[in-house]
């Protein structure tokens, strides 16, 4: 469906060189000399890349009706993870490719994460900004050990290797961070 570059609205999805994007921010410009025109700044939903774009007010653009659903991680196999939408309780396949290495390695049984749809096919899923996840193995720490750095390897239940403070021990819960991949801070339940 075709639009016109006064109906953009933030975070709207367009066809852009044939890939989808969503608009992250943009702007009408009327300078003194010339005539008006749009600057949108705009993210591919594959890559997340931004660039930025600029178009006259007669240019049209090709809306992308997009829809964020809530997808719950069921299970692996053969390489493809499959997600339950959480309205319409369909099953949704998603290769590993698709889905990114900073989401499969946080991904846990049962968890709810947003997924963007077009036409019945999840093109990107966004995680929760931080997870809680319980050690499964790492090395004690020893007290007073200042030659070595303040952190240690630790392993978490998805598979990770996280690096954790020196006092943090197996079986404990932590908060992590999933856009970076680093420990937050220690949970208690």
């Amino acid at each position: 469906m075709s639009i016109t570059i006064n109906e953009v609205e933030k975070g709207m999805a367009l066809k852009v060189d044939g890939e989808i994007c969503t608009i992250v921010d943009f702007s009408h410009v009327k300078p003194g000399k010339g005539s008006a025109f749009v600057r949108i700044r705009l993210r591919y939903l594959k890559s997340g890349n931004t660039v930025e774009r600029t178009y006259r007010s007669a240019e049209t653009l090709e809306d992308i009706p997009l829809e964020e659903r809530r997808l719950q991680y069921l299970y692996n196999a053969d390489g493809m993870y499959h997600f339950m939408d959480q309205t319409t309780f369909e099953e949704h396949r998603v290769s590993s490719d698709e889905l990114g290495e900073n989401v499969v390695k946080f991904l846990m049984d049962n968890m709810e994460i947003s997924g963007f749809v077009y036409q019945d096919k999840v093109l990107k899923v966004a995680m929760p900004n931080f997870i809680v996840t319980k050690i499964v193995s790492t090395e004690p720490g020893v007290k007073g050990d200042s030659t070595k750095s303040n952190t240690k390897p630790a392993t978490i239940e998805t598979g990770a290797t996280v690096l954790v403070p020196l006092f943090v021990n197996v079986d404990e819960d932590i908060k992590i961070d999933t856009r970076t991949g680093e420990y937050v801070e220690r949970v208690k339940r």
